[in-house]
């Protein structure tokens, strides 16, 4: 699917979900009135929005290959994110049973080293609110990276990324107690996070089992 092509925005829904999903596919917000720079290129929103799936990835933003290729985790970072999840392509990307809302909608960019750029600030501040409220059916929120963990944790994220995702039992906790979905804090599965992975290996051997069922659970049915 190359640039132009249809809209990214997909939904699985109607009503205030779809009138959402297409205000999201038309907007230009971080080019026509952005907070500082506007973004280097024409917008490309990619997001897939449901009224019916139970669990929601909620990550940073697309990258390059997802900026070209339009459809999500469409990288070798998907892929990982899928084995985590013990899940195939086929039901990740079924959006009747999984939503996908990264932080910022568009790709945002490279930084001088040829990294992504944060999220879009204007991005979160324009449609997360709304859509969230949209989709009350969610009971699993996966938190990948540390954006999507202060906006879905807010004061309940501990001081940085690996405290937070060291501390998901209790975060687990702590989100069911409080209501609405329950959040399950993880590291980007990007490659650059191979030696993170490697000096916690209890993420594999602890947390990665409770993922897998959790994520079982929501898909069932």
């Amino acid at each position: 699917m190359g640039q132009g092509a249809d809209p990214l925005v997909e939904v699985v829904g109607q009503g205030a979900l779809t009138g959402l999903a297409e205000l999201a596919n038309a907007c230009r917000v971080c080019v026509e009135t952005p907070l500082g720079k506007e973004l280097p290129h024409a917008p490309r929103p990619v997001a897939r929005l449901s009224d019916t799936a139970r669990l929601l990835i909620a990550g940073q933003a697309p990258g390059t290959r997802v900026h070209a290729s339009g459809l999500p985790f469409t990288d070798p970072s998907g892929d990982r994110l899928r084995d985590w999840m013990g899940i195939e392509a086929a039901t990740f990307y079924d959006p009747a049973r999984v939503a996908i809302l990264p932080m910022g909608l568009c790709f945002p960019g490279l930084d001088a080293k040829g990294g992504d750029l944060p999220p879009r600030r204007e991005c979160r501040m324009t449609w997360h609110d709304p859509i969230m409220a949209a989709m009350p059916q969610v009971e699993l929120v996966l938190a990948i990276g540390q954006y999507a963990q202060a906006y879905h944790l807010g004061p309940l994220r501990r001081a940085g990324l690996t405290q937070t995702v060291a501390d998901w039992r209790k975060i687990v906790a702590e989100t069911a107690a409080r209501g609405g979905p329950v959040v399950l804090p993880l590291p980007h599965p990007s490659w650059r996070n191979n030696a993170w992975l490697k000096r916690h290996p209890w993420f594999e051997a602890e947390l990665l089992p409770f993922l897998k069922m959790a994520v079982s659970a929501r898909l069932a049915g």
